[in-house]
């Protein structure tokens, strides 16, 4: 075998080492931010089941005065078990834009029956003096503060991994690596009705 033909196949098995050296770099990197990303996700999933049990809790503390607004309690409690359903699924694939997108829906559909129903507890005064119902509206409040961060976290790292994933070389490889797509932000429809919705109560 001739010189160049040696320097020839050392070249390719050198090219090859160092095509497969910087996969495997791309790779960890991106299974890094992935879990990352999931791990915030998963904050997000803590806070939204807390928010979940205390909703009932909340319909069941008010519905004795609220005895003519039963269509907006029932309307609270079906959005807010299609949004638990939605985060159940949302949870399992988190990588799916169309199963985030379904469950951020739920969300908005559950912020605009908890803001009604806050409206309808304005006319309610004996309410504001329920201990029962300040204390709750008092948990709401703080989890839904601390959903924000959650979020805001989360959509930190998925903006790091899709930024990422997007950069030359990276982009050319992380497809057959098992990353064709970029990672979905967590955007609830109208959070600030959300927000606003238990602070009614205290005013």
């Amino acid at each position: 075998m001739s010189m160049n033909a040696l320097v020839s196949i050392s070249a390719g098995v050198g090219v090859v080492l160092l095509l497969g050296f910087v996969a495997a770099v791309i790779y960890n990197r991106l299974v890094g931010l992935k879990t990352s990303c999931e791990n915030a996700f998963s904050q997000i999933e803590v806070q939204l089941k807390r928010r979940y049990d205390l909703i009932p809790n909340l319909v069941q503390c008010v519905k004795q005065y609220m005895v003519h607004e039963k269509e907006t309690l029932e309307r609270v409690i079906a959005a807010r078990n299609q949004a638990a359903t939605g985060l159940a699924q949302a949870a399992q694939q988190p990588g799916n834009a169309e199963a985030m997108q379904k469950w951020m829906g739920a969300e908005g559909t559950l912020a605009g029956a908890l803001g009604k129903l806050s409206v309808a507890i304005e006319s309610y005064p004996d309410l504001k003096a329920d201990a029962r119902v300040a204390d709750l509206t008092e948990q709401l409040t703080s989890t839904e503060n601390r959903i924000a961060f959650a979020r805001q976290a989360y959509n930190d790292w998925v903006s790091g991994f899709n930024n990422y994933r997007q950069a030359f070389p990276v982009c050319v490889l992380a497809g057959s690596l098992g990353f064709a797509q970029n990672r979905s932000f967590v955007e609830i429809a109208n959070r600030e009705k959300l927000e606003e919705a238990p602070q009614v109560v205290l005013a």
